[in-house]
Formats: structure tokens, sequence, C-alpha cells
């Protein structure tokens, strides 16, 4: 823990009373300036922190951004949260700055979270409305051993963990469209975008991006009859750093699981939470169209369809519209 998490990790102890310099100098065994510089960095990261001679600091409020010190607060995973954040009040894609550290060699569990994106996008290149403040925008590094053919199964995971915790802190009923939405009654809440960087034989790394729609009150025209958000669907607004730090504990659970027991506990999860399964699909899937109901999510993620004529079909990915 550094210095500057020590220190905010004794003004929330002491939340809403005062803490004097010399005390926080004594615990942090540093010296009264410093103390001061961290607390004006907390300041400027929209920790509302009042200071008073004599009486030293007070803690009023928490940063409402998702900053690494409030993400990893009781926290309890070994990898995904504890190892290195990149928290970013802009920037033109997650995905693609996590991209550049993967090449460099960033160990896996780094992540990457924005306020705000500037070029944010989602699957076939679409845009991803990226708003300050609106929403969740991140990426995780992951470096699995897997052969490159298994890598889908990683989007089922994630799904799996983001429904589960969409549905813990908001109480909606969030599910899952296949291959990568999480929807609340038909409408988008939650995209993951899943890039893949291998060999023949081996993956180098995966990235997995996603974006959630919190805070955010109204969308883009092309969108607004496709998207919503946590504060549409419940009229509250979220703090959105406790939410991914639910996200991150069953992420790095369920990823533990697959690792030790495979993925076929974690692909009933999904089918149990799927808004796909049972109902009649259109499917575009690299240019050719599929039309008929989906049966379920085989061991190795891909979908299974019977069209009218009752053929069975094995979609690995596409473009799922439901009918």
């Amino acid at each position: 823990m550094t210095t500057r998490e020590r220190l905010l990790s004794i003004l929330k102890a002491h939340r809403g009373k005062w803490v004097s310099g010399e005390h926080l100098s004594s615990e942090l065994r540093v010296s009264r300036s410093a103390v001061w510089k961290h607390v004006s960095w907390l300041k400027c990261k929209d920790y509302i922190i009042e200071s008073m001679p004599k009486k030293g600091y007070r803690l009023k409020e928490a940063s409402s951004r998702m900053l690494p010190e409030e993400i990893r607060e009781g926290l309890e995973n070994n990898v995904f949260g504890k190892r290195e954040i990149i928290h970013m009040d802009e920037v033109d894609s997650t995905n693609r700055m996590a991209k550049d550290l993967a090449i460099r060699g960033v160990p896996e569990g780094a992540l990457v979270i924005a306020e705000k994106q500037t070029r944010g996008r989602g699957r076939m290149d679409r845009d991803w409305f990226s708003p300050p403040g609106g929403g969740i925008y991140m990426t995780i590094v992951l470096r699995p051993s897997l052969p490159p053919a298994e890598a889908p199964k990683i989007t089922l995971l994630t799904g799996v963990a983001l429904a589960e915790s969409l549905r813990e802190i908001s109480r909606i009923e969030a599910r899952i469209k296949w291959p990568n939405d999480i929807v609340i009654k038909g409408k988008k809440l939650a995209g993951i975008l899943t890039e893949l960087s291998a060999e023949i034989d081996a993956i180098n790394f995966v990235l997995i991006g996603i974006g959630v729609n919190v805070n955010t009150g109204e969308f883009p025209e092309s969108v607004q009859e496709t998207a919503t958000s946590l504060l549409i669907e419940t009229g509250q607004h979220f703090s959105r750093a406790p939410l991914v730090r639910d996200f991150l504990s069953r992420f790095e659970a369920f990823y533990d699981e697959s690792k030790g027991r495979g993925f076929d506990g974690i692909i009933r999860r999904w089918n149990g939470l799927t808004d796909t399964v049972g109902r009649k699909v259109r499917i575009d899937a690299v240019g050719r169209e599929y039309t008929g109901e989906a049966l379920r999510v085989d061991t190795d993620g891909a979908l299974i369809i019977r069209d009218e004529r009752g053929s069975l079909h094995r979609i690995v990915s596409g473009d799922v519209s439901l009918i």
C-alpha cells in the first residue's frame, strides 16, 4: 500500500472527523509538508477534504471517479485489481491503450480504466458512446494458458461475471445476449469486446474490453431505441468503483475456476442467464445469414440453432438479432 493509499485509508476510517496533521505525519512517517501534498493531490481527484489550522484534515466525501484507491478498497483478489491499474480521465480507447501495454509485456491482470473515451468501440467496429462519468470503460489484460480456439469461452465467462454483478448491485434482471451483450428488457446495458493476439498454437494475450452504461441519462439518436443504462432503468445514480470492484471479484473467481475445473460450470451458468436461448434469432455470420431457434451454447461457446427445416447449425461468431 502506497503512502497516499494509507493516508486515504486513515481519513476514511475517521470520515467526518478531524485528523491532525501531526497524527497523520506520525502514522505515515512522512513530513507534514508531504501530508499536505498528498491531500492536495486527493483534492484534485475530487475527494472533498476540509483542512483547518490546529484541527488538521477531514474527509467529507470520497471521489466519484474510478480511481485505483477506490477500486482496491476492500478488494480481496490476488490478481485482478491488485496489479497495475492505469486510470485515465480521457483516452481514445481503453482497448487500444491496453494493447500497447500488452505488446510491451505488461503482466496478466493489468487494468486500463477511463472516465471518458473519445473513440470507444464495440463489436463490428461500432462506436460505443462513452460520456465523461456516465459509464464504466475498462480493459483487462489476460495471458491465459489456452489454445486459441478456446478464447471465445473467456467472453462467456466475462458475460456471466458482469451480468451477476449488475444483478447484485442494481437488483435489475440483467441477461446475456450471445455472444457479448448484457441486456435488460431487450436493450443493451453493457458490451464486451474481446481481442486476441495469438500464434497457431498459443495465445500471446487476450484483451477484455468492457463498457457499462451506468449513469448515462441520454443517448445519441442513433442508439436511443437500443441502449439503456442503470440510471434509466432504476432512476438511481450508482457509484461506479464498487461495481468495478464487485465485477473484478467475480471475474477472478470464475477465471480461477476455469483453470482448475474447466468452463462447463460457467457455461451452465451462462445458459441460465441468457436472453438468446429459446428465442427465434437471425444471425449474420461473416456475410452468411441464418434464421432459426437458438437451442443452446455448447462447451466451446458456439451457439447452436435449428432452422425452419430442422437442420442444426453451429455458429462460432456473428451478429445476432432477436425476432
